[in-house]
């Protein structure tokens, strides 16, 4: 019986949770899973999590996610199980009492997870997943879905309440086809809800992204010429790509599933230490005077070589003058950012004073998407991806040193980036990925000179020198570099060509800012304060 049950279990639990995505989607509502992947990223230490990034990037909070379906899954056909022995001694003998008997059972038990989940999800990160009213009613209805199809399978008189030993061998077989057409029915039903629910919820944040993608030529400022060292055709694809299209802009998020904020309701609010508390509209920002400036974001998880950097043309308001209407109190020290996706992260006051720090509304001329944090953000040049939070919501001036989402699981809270610089040709580097038709490049063939170039990047810093090694460090070429779109982003360089005759070597690179710093050569992995070392790339012709 337990096979059965088990198995009942889990096909009625699974049109259950396809009502409960679908809520999810229409109302908001509470979904499990989603619930328990965010209670585990909460409570995953840093050093875990930056391992899993530099593993497997996005996919190992989708994977999460997935897995956190797969375990509802089975506590569905636990349900069964438990419910199946409760139905034997219970004196509710009708289909509606065992429906109704099992719908309760499921519900008091997934309430119970799941506001352990919430209170979990609240005291590490201070947000609400979802309020308590929404969370009870929500689970109300995928509970009596399950229950009412769980006792469905179990409908057929008293031969299926003796044991199976004593069922005749004809009735047997008619009930267990009978079960069996029932399982094959409701999971044709569940699963393709399952299905579209899941790629509604994913593809909800993707919208847009390839459609929006403005050309080139509108990005950056063109010249009749190409930079000096850079007329090789083979650096085209860098050159196109030296603002990163918005489609393939990196991201790291706390959560799978982005939030999706109405900008007509959404409001701004700034509180603590100021003189003039605000709360602003998203048109209310827009009205305000506008900047627009180039900035590169690094993941303070990226490694040497990787891809978590981009670089884009953003648009908003100075932060510095959405605080002046506010009147900063003499005692502030930090900034406090929330947001809607219960991430939270501070920044030293002086940082949100600077020039370059923005409220930022647009991204490459075109509004924010949803995954990159519609309708406002931050860009916090000089500091990593962690401190320049999305969909923010509140602003609040604080006296003492705030640590943030990432900072209370290990990670730095002086989150300068580090000098680096990073070669894209030749090789299989994973910053190839931010720019289009490297891929397409061919390999090295003896005998065909092949450039060697890449970006660099010391945050607000700038690069005054990039220098090449093909001797395993013995001696260093200056490479040339192309002006930066601004002092906030990265720049390209390039050195020559691969050398000709030589069958085996490496390339090294290293940089250094425009304070005279140069690039360590000390590796280090990026946790907990960012990754340092020099990039290598072995030549074999």
């Amino acid at each position: 019986m337990s096979t059965r049950s088990f198995a009942a279990g889990i096909v009625a639990g699974a049109l259950a949770i396809g009502v409960s995505l679908l809520i999810r989607l229409l109302s908001g509502g509470s979904f499990f899973p989603e619930l328990a992947s965010q209670t585990l990223f909460s409570l995953t230490p840093g050093e875990f999590e930056s391992q899993a990034v530099e593993n497997f990037g996005p996919l190992a909070k989708y994977s999460a996610f997935i897995a956190a379906i797969v375990i509802n899954f089975i506590l569905y056909g636990l349900f069964g199980i438990l419910v199946d022995k409760i139905h034997a001694k219970s004196k509710w003998k009708s289909y509606i009492g065992k429906a109704f008997q099992s719908s309760i059972i499921a519900y008091v038990i997934l309430l119970i997870l799941s506001i352990l989940l919430v209170t979990t999800i609240q005291l590490r990160t201070g947000a609400i997943a979802v309020s308590m009213p929404l969370l009870v009613i929500s689970l109300v209805l995928p509970q009596l879905v399950f229950g009412f199809i769980f006792a469905s399978f179990f409908r057929t008189g008293q031969t299926l309440k003796k044991p199976f030993e004593e069922i005749p061998d004809t009735r047997l077989r008619i009930a267990s086809r009978k079960e069996f057409i029932q399982l094959g029915i409701v999971s044709a039903v569940a699963f393709p809800i399952i299905y579209f629910g899941l790629n509604r919820l994913f593809s909800g944040q993707n919208q847009g992204q390839e459609g929006e993608e403005i050309s080139s030529s509108k990005l950056v400022p063109q010249t009749k010429s190409k930079p000096i060292g850079f007329e090789d055709p083979m650096l085209g694809p860098l050159l196109a790509s030296e603002v990163t299209p918005t489609y393939l802009f990196y991201r790291i998020d706390i959560n799978p599933i982005v939030p999706e904020v109405d900008e007509k309701t959404w409001k701004l609010t700034v509180k603590g230490l100021v003189e003039n508390p605000l709360t602003v509209t998203y048109n209310q920002i827009k009205a305000m005077p506008s900047v627009e400036q180039y900035a590169t974001l690094e993941c303070v998880s990226n490694k040497i070589g990787g891809d978590l950097i981009s670089t884009a043309l953003w648009k908003g308001i100075r932060l510095k003058d959405l605080l002046g209407r506010a009147k900063v109190q003499a005692g502030a020290k930090y900034i406090a950012f929330r947001c809607s996706d219960g991430y939270d992260v501070g920044i030293p006051l002086e940082k949100g004073l600077m020039d370059g720090a923005i409220l930022a509304y647009e991204m490459n001329l075109a509004p924010l998407t949803t995954k990159h944090g519609f309708p406002v953000r931050a860009i916090v040049p000089g500091l990593y991806g962690m401190m320049n939070p999305k969909w923010i919501t509140e602003i609040e001036l604080v006296d003492t040193v705030y640590a943030g989402y990432w900072q209370r699981n290990g990670w730095t809270n002086d989150a300068d980036v580090h000098t680096t610089s990073t070669i894209s040709i030749p090789g299989q580097a994973e910053i190839r990925d931010r720019f289009r038709k490297l891929d397409e490049m061919p390999s090295i063939v003896p005998g065909q000179n092949t450039p060697i170039a890449g970006i660099a990047f010391g945050g607000d810093r700038g690069i005054s020198k990039v220098e090449v090694s093909i001797d395993d460090g013995a001696t260093w070429k200056s490479a040339i570099i192309k002006d930066p779109l601004s002092q906030y982003t990265w720049v390209l360089w390039t050195a020559g060509f691969t050398q000709a005759g030589k069958e085996n070597y490496k390339i090294i690179v290293r940089a250094t800012d425009k304070t005279g710093q140069v690039q360590t050569a000390e590796f280090n992995k990026p946790f907990p304060d960012g990754a340092t070392g020099y990039q290598t790339v072995s030549v074999h012709k």
